[in-house]
């Protein structure tokens, strides 16, 4: 059992216990756990070991991977953009960006990519192993791709495209990538350890990502195995190898990936999100919510808003690793192995959590859950699940 450092207050202890549990129960090797509760650090504490390949601590300072909770600082840069007046999510994408009209794409709004129902999630054409990290080569290809569904229609996850559809967008108005304007703009006025396209000076305070091993099969595992050209089989197989190797190398880092390889800890999670609660005006009303419905991408119900995840629970359909409990209003962001940072306006509540061992299925594993319901418990609050099945299969 490693030593836990930090501080917590009194009345969210129980967060301290399950995080203490997870290394002594669930596998945790090294992570962090931030709450921020109406402006003031309630929780600060991270433990273990950040690279057991040297046995080097995870220290206060550590960071790391937190792959699609990166997905949540370029929403927030739209947002700000949206705010100032220089662009509207119902605006075409292709006004700022006309070569992205192309194959069936002119009527594709910036609200649309924020909710994932843009139709592109992944690209048809084959591309190379590091592929992600040439910025001009994969807007090049999304502005070429044709929909897999008539935009606005349906929603699926876009686990990749995301980020490099509305960082181009970005760059098109303000002229700067997306790594740039998010540091400018938003990581140093908030004084957040946050980084899309890391620094090297910050390379030695990296704790490399631990894989884990395979998980039990789920219908997203099916298709991506089976169904040749499908949209899960593209995800797995058509979206280069950062995810698999190139996370733990200098190139892959260092590369603007802005829907996967953001680098913080918990701290900076929740910070991001205790920011965004300090400004309501940033982030406008619910203007794009999606109902629960079947994601064409991961073979599950799903509910997005505004570029970020809501509540969901996939459990009695699932299993575990397949939800996100957390509060009816809260909005936030898991990424791949369960790291995850959110807000919940009623309480002024921002969490954030992040480590090193990547757990199984697709949003928030025990280890996660664990945590975020301990806040709730802290608060004498509770985060009901969102249950919703679908009514019938996906046609």
């Amino acid at each position: 059992m490693p030593t836990i450092y930090g501080e917590v207050d009194p009345a969210f202890d129980a967060v301290t216990a399950e995080f203490e549990r997870n290394f002594a129960e669930r596998g945790e090797v090294g992570a962090s756990v931030c709450v921020i509760l109406d402006g003031r650090p309630v929780v600060d504490l991270w433990g273990g070991v950040a690279d057991p390949a040297t046995g080097r601590a995870w220290e206060r300072d550590t960071v790391g991977v937190v792959f699609s909770c990166t997905k949540a600082a370029v929403a927030l840069c739209i947002h700000l953009l949206s705010r100032s007046g220089e662009i509207d999510p119902n605006m075409p994408v292709s006004r700022v960006w006309p070569e992205f009209a192309a194959n069936g794409k002119g009527d594709i709004t910036i609200g649309m990519l924020l909710d994932h129902s843009a139709g592109i999630p992944v690209l048809s054409a084959p591309i190379g192993p590091k592929a992600l990290q040439d910025w001009d080569f994969m807007t090049g290809r999304i502005a070429e791709q044709t929909p897999f569904w008539r935009p606005g229609t349906r929603h699926g996850y876009h686990p990749v495209t995301f980020g490099h559809t509305l960082g181009e967008v970005v760059r098109r108005v303000t002229g700067v990538s997306i790594g740039s304007f998010f540091a400018t703009e938003i990581a140093e006025p908030m004084g957040l350890d946050f980084w899309i396209g890391l620094p090297e000076q910050i390379e030695p305070r990296i704790a490399p990502i631990i894989t884990a091993a395979p998980g039990p099969t789920t219908p997203f595992l099916e298709a991506a195995l089976h169904q040749r050209g499908s949209i899960p089989n593209l995800f797995v197989f058509n979206s280069g190898d950062f995810a698999r190797t190139g996370v733990n190398t200098r190139a892959g880092r260092a590369a603007e990936i802005p829907g996967a390889n953001g680098v913080t800890n918990a701290r900076g999670l929740a910070r991001l999100y205790a920011g965004a609660l300090q400004d309501p005006d940033l982030i406008p009303g619910e203007r794009f919510p999606t109902s629960p419905g079947f994601d064409e991408t991961l073979h599950m119900s799903t509910r997005f808003d505004r570029g970020f995840m809501r509540a969901m629970d996939n459990h009695a359909a699932l299993g575990d690793g397949h939800s996100m409990r957390v509060g009816a209003h809260a909005y936030g962001h898991c990424g791949s192995g369960g790291s995850i940072g959110f807000a919940d306006p009623a309480p002024r509540l921002s969490v954030g959590y992040t480590m090193n061992k990547l757990g199984h299925g697709t949003l928030l594993n025990e280890r996660g859950q664990a945590l975020v319901d301990a806040v709730y418990r802290s608060l004498g609050l509770s985060a009901p699940p969102i249950r919703h099945q679908l009514e019938q299969d996906h046609q």
